[in-house]
C-alpha cells in the first residue's frame, strides 16, 4: 500500500507542504524582547516557580489548565507549546479542542477536571476582583488541601508565562515537546 504525502503529514511523518504564493501565510511577528536573556533571575525564578507548582499533580491535568488559561490570556505560544505537550503525552485531540467550549462539552472531561478549568479561569480572569466561593468549593470537594495549593500555584504559575509571552510577543510554532524540559 503506498502512503500519501497528505497522509504522512497527518500522521506527524513528514513536514506540512510549503503553502502556495496564492495562499501564503502572513508574515512572523518578531518578539519585543527576550526575557530569558533580559531578565535571566526572573526568568529562572519563574522557572523554578514552574517546577515546583507541578509536583504531585497529574500531568495530563496540568496540561488542561495550561492550556484554558492560554487560551483566555490569547497566549498563543503558551497554547502551542502545551497544546503539544498534551498531544505528546496521549491527550486526545478532541479534548483539547472541545476546551476552549468546556461549558458545552462538559462530557469530554470528568467532575475534577471541570472543577480545575473552572478554578483556572476564576483565578485567571478575576473579573470581580475575587475567586467566587462557589467556585473554590467545587475544587475543594474534589482535591485535598495539599493538591489545591498545587493547583493554585499551576494557574498562577501559567499566568506569568502567559503575561510574558502576551506581552513581548513570543513567537509561536517553534517549539517541539520537550524543548525546555521543566
Amino acid at each position: 500500500m503506498t502512503t500519501t504525502n497528505e497522509q504522512r503529514y497527518t500522521a506527524g511523518v513528514t513536514p506540512a507542504p510549503a503553502p502556495s504564493p496564492a495562499h501564503s501565510h502572513a508574515p512572523e511577528h518578531t518578539p519585543r524582547l527576550h526575557m530569558a536573556k533580559l531578565a535571566p533571575e526572573v526568568y529562572k525564578a519563574v522557572l523554578g516557580l514552574e517546577i515546583a507548582s507541578k509536583k504531585g499533580l497529574d500531568p495530563a491535568l496540568v496540561e488542561l489548565v495550561k492550556i484554558r488559561a492560554s487560551q483566555v490570556n490569547h497566549c498563543a505560544f503558551c497554547l502551542d507549546m502545551h497544546t503539544k505537550d498534551a498531544l505528546a503525552a496521549g491527550e486526545s485531540v478532541e479534548r483539547i479542542v472541545q476546551l476552549g467550549a468546556w461549558e458545552e462539552s462538559r462530557h469530554f472531561y470528568t467532575e475534577k477536571e471541570l472543577a480545575a478549568i473552572e478554578l483556572t479561569e476564576a483565578v485567571t480572569v478575576l473579573t470581580d476582583g475575587f475567586v467566587p466561593d462557589a467556585v473554590y468549593e467545587k475544587a475543594a470537594r474534589h482535591f485535598e488541601e495539599g493538591e489545591l495549593a498545587q493547583l493554585i500555584a499551576v494557574i498562577a504559575t501559567i499566568n506569568v508565562w502567559n503575561r510574558f509571552g502576551v506581552t513581548t510577543r513570543m513567537v509561536p510554532g517553534h517549539y517541539t515537546p520537550g524543548m525546555y524540559k521543566s
